[in-house]
């Protein structure tokens, strides 16, 4: 029998901003649950998934205004549709990835385009799959820039952190050898997905790039900053690729004519804004396809660190401050 949508409150808990670039300057408040319109479904969150883009916007974008709810990841029930064709997701269990300039995942109920919805598998948690849109959609996207080459080399730039850990497994699976640049405190774990292959990063210069890895990289994926994936173009052969997960180049690495680089940069909002509906498909796609790998323990997730709703604050000035190792989350209830 098919579920039937709930009785929905008129008001909800939810963080706001209110014009702060602090974390803590959010503010908490009683706001009407807004009603799923055409093409929509009403998430009941159950858990939040904090990204360190969270904190980045707090700046504002000119689609905010006073009082906005931020937050991109959620997961939780589908509570309520907006339109007849949407029915049979009611009661389903989902994550999701929202546009920065819609109401977001920081509130007890968030209306999202039902396009953008991953369905969880039915033993997995709420909790890993709320970790997972952000980071491993990234991930993915970054190396969907790249031309498919098994067995090229590939360094891969701040490699411990969120995205970096999807970045590795997913490269390994598709046959790249991998060369990680990373703190050593996270060689461990990496060399157990299979990685041989080890820097000692960020770098400060590029003369910190070992010779042997000079004009021998099929690619480089970079999530330090602009700068940084600056440092590493020499490392890049003839025709190579360079993916800026974080920040972009300020000036093309190379010169005309010289090693011929493409340049690539990765941001999940562009999909929101000018991205076609079978682009979308292939991400949520994706995002299946990953969650389902987790089931089955071929990728491993980042460890969780949950807190309640009204740490929501607290916890994204940590992971700002960088206080901490693990996926942060937030437990609506």
């Amino acid at each position: 029998m098919a579920a039937k949508q709930e009785t929905i409150p008129a008001t909800q808990r939810a963080w706001t901003w209110r014009g702060d670039p602090s974390p803590l300057g959010l503010s908490l408040a009683e706001i009407a649950v807004p009603k799923p319109v055409a093409g929509e479904i009403l998430v009941r969150n159950a858990i939040i998934g904090l990204n360190p883009v969270d904190w980045k916007v707090l700046r504002g974008l000119p689609s905010w205004s006073d009082g906005h709810v931020p937050g991109v990841d959620g997961a939780g029930i589908v509570a309520a549709v907006g339109d007849e064709s949407l029915k049979p997701w009611l009661g389903r269990r989902i994550a999701y990835h929202q546009s920065l300039h819609k109401q977001g995942s920081y509130a007890e109920y968030t209306p999202v385009a039902a396009c953008a919805l991953m369905q969880v598998p039915d033993d997995l948690g709420l909790s890993l799959a709320a970790s997972l849109p952000c980071p491993a959609l990234t991930a993915w996207l970054a190396l969907d820039k790249l031309p498919l080459r098994p067995g090229a080399r590939l360094l891969v730039s701040g490699a411990g952190g969120a995205v970096g850990n999807y970045v590795v497994q997913l490269a390994l699976q598709r046959g790249y050898a991998v060369t990680a640049m990373c703190n050593k405190r996270h060689w461990d774990r990496l060399r157990a997905y299979g990685v041989r292959d080890f820097i000692a990063g960020p770098i400060t210069s590029e003369a910190e790039l070992p010779s042997e890895l000079l004009g021998r990289c099929f690619a480089v994926i970079d999530m330090v900053s602009g700068s940084h994936a600056a440092l590493l173009a020499s490392a890049l052969e003839a025709n190579g690729h360079m993916v800026c997960v974080q920040d972009r180049l300020a000036n093309w690495p190379c010169e005309p004519f010289g090693r011929c680089l493409s340049v690539h940069e990765v941001a999940l909002g562009a999909n929101h804004l000018f991205g076609s509906d079978d682009a979308g498909a292939r991400l949520v796609h994706a995002g299946e396809t990953i969650m389902k790998q987790i089931h089955d323990r071929k990728i491993q997730p980042e460890p969780l660190v949950i807190r309640d709703f009204s740490a929501l604050p607290d916890l994204l000035e940590d992971l700002k401050q960088r206080t901490f190792s693990g996926k942060p989350l937030i437990k609506v209830n």
